[in-house]
């Protein structure tokens, strides 16, 4: 991959993260993209499901500030984020969507309809929310699916968002 392929993933991984277009990546960030979620699947946000994406969300953001917010200022700017959210990125994607997993398993439990998983039409609802333009939303959530079971798990999506986070460098 070239230098400027590099950065227009880079970018785009930041953009994902950055929900209100500020050009810093902060606790809002995730606070916005949990309401959204439970917006988009009618959940309350004092109930337990509710609870639980508010709280992923916390331990994500927290996860994020702890590797990337070098100057402690509780914002990751563009900058903090190529610079350290990004190695860690490229080095270990795995151990990045770990720090996920509080917040994507809430997320999965609120678009799980009926306690089996979230099937695909749902999960595209989740990254519509989030972000996702609407004509990739469809064929992204049915790749999730990577059994062809009908239902995506924790360990797909997580998979799935280790396998987007990892942006290999150009030299690598």
């Amino acid at each position: 991959m070239d230098s400027a392929e590099y950065e227009r993933k880079i970018a785009a991984r930041f953009a994902t993260f950055d929900q209100d277009g500020s050009g810093y990546i902060d606790r809002e960030d995730f606070s916005t993209a949990a309401k959204a979620v439970l917006a988009e699947f009618a959940v309350a946000a004092r109930s337990d499901k509710g609870q639980a994406v508010f709280a992923g969300a916390e331990a994500f953001w927290q996860g994020m500030a702890g590797i990337a917010d070098v100057d402690g200022d509780q914002r990751v700017s563009r900058e903090e984020f190529v610079t350290g959210a990004a190695k860690r990125l490229r080095d270990n994607p795995h151990r990045f969507a770990e720090i996920a997993r509080p917040f994507l398993r809430a997320v999965i439990a609120a678009a799980d309809a009926d306690g089996l998983g979230a099937t695909p039409g749902a999960t595209a609802r989740v990254l519509r929310v989030l972000g996702t333009p609407e004509e990739l939303a469809g064929p992204v959530a049915t790749a999730l699916d990577a059994d062809g079971d009908g239902r995506i798990t924790e360990d797909e999506i997580l998979a799935a968002f280790a396998g987007y986070c990892g942006v290999a460098a150009p030299d690598a």
